[in-house]
């Protein structure tokens, strides 16, 4: 019986573009620690799916109007 995937890696740019910011900055976020990302070759980074949604549920605005 093949293993199911539940992880779900993302572009550098698909990621950006999720939380609106630019791809030097989503860069920065792995360099932090705050998203987790995997490096597929030498030149190939992903981000996992689930990092960005925990970053987002993270960051709350608070009493924003």
């Amino acid at each position: 019986m093949p293993a199911t995937l539940t992880r779900r890696l993302v572009t550098l740019n698909d990621a950006a573009d999720a939380l609106a910011v630019s791809t030097r900055t989503v860069r920065r976020y792995i360099a932090d620690g705050q998203l987790e990302a995997v490096r597929l070759g030498r030149k190939t980074l992903r981000i996992k799916a689930d990092s960005i949604e925990r970053f987002i549920d993270a960051k709350p605005v608070g009493n924003w109007r």
